[in-house]
């Protein structure tokens, strides 16, 4: 009997190269990235994409609050200067090459057949395929959660790893061009649930690469301080007060696991006690 992770294989090769000829072929000419090494190609169209996605998600969105709504979601006060936000754009695009590895080496294991990932919802059927998508999705809350618990309750780990993306601590300094400004160890512990979940449960793999990218989109999202109040979204309302207070809201995108582990803190309630 065939052995099943073999016959994925081929699907997952077949789909790597395919994403790499449509992003690599676009942008760049064939003999800069054709000699080179599949993983590399991989990891430079994960480069390539990280890029694109983080400047066309945070321009549209600066534009739309700060210029186009300016003055409707957010006081003139709490607008973020041009200089912060290049600081920003600055500390992520070192990172950049560095989170480009974490998708890269989880197709590489994918390929060879070290994750559970199958490639086709066929090969599980749509009811197999929601389903553990949502423990997927559990086990993601979870692991992020405690990862970035972690770095604030470890102080070395808080010192020498998350204080970087901390330094943007009120409304003037956050905007969506912070959603990536970390050290680039620490946007890679922050990330790695994703793929340990891979080893978990099985998933749809390219549900995982979507939903890795999400992150450059969601990410922005949550540090633009406008409280979109769709419970039980973690949204930037809720992310606002965790850069404020360094001790709540440390979810990813629900309130449950602060809800559960006693850390939650709601905007709402905070907007009441101001008034």
């Amino acid at each position: 009997m065939d052995d099943p992770k073999t016959d994925y294989r081929q699907f997952f090769i077949e789909d790597t190269d395919f994403y790499n000829r449509i992003v690599l072929s676009f942008l760049l000419p064939q003999s800069l990235w054709v000699p080179l090494p599949r993983f590399f190609q991989t990891w430079l169209r994960n480069y390539i994409g990280g890029v694109l996605l983080y400047f066309i998600s945070g321009f549209l969105w600066c534009f739309y609050i700060y210029y186009w709504k300016r003055n409707v979601y957010l006081p003139k006060d709490a607008i973020p200067s041009r200089r912060a936000m290049l600081l920003q754009i600055g500390v992520a695009m070192k990172a950049m090459p560095w989170y480009s590895l974490l998708p890269t080496i989880s197709e590489y294991l994918t390929e060879i057949g070290w994750t559970k990932s199958f490639p086709r919802i066929d090969n599980v059927g749509w009811v197999a395929y929601v389903g553990y998508l949502a423990i997927y999705m559990v086990i993601v809350e979870f692991g992020i959660y405690w990862m970035h618990r972690e770095l604030h309750d470890i102080k070395p780990l808080y010192k020498y790893l998350h204080a970087t993306h901390h330094i943007y601590n009120k409304q003037n300094t956050l905007s969506p061009f912070a959603g990536l400004a970390f050290h680039p160890l620490d946007g890679i512990l922050q990330a790695l649930p994703h793929s340990l979940a891979l080893f978990i449960v099985p998933v749809h793999f390219i549900a995982h690469l979507a939903l890795l990218f999400i992150e450059g989109v969601w990410t922005a999202n949550i540090h633009d301080c406008i409280h979109g109040k769709l419970w039980p979204v973690m949204g930037a309302g809720y992310h606002t007060i965790h850069h404020t207070t360094y001790r709540h809201n440390y979810g990813h995108y629900t309130i449950w696991m602060d809800w559960m582990f006693g850390t939650l803190r709601d905007p709402e309630e905070d907007e009441g006690k101001a008034m």
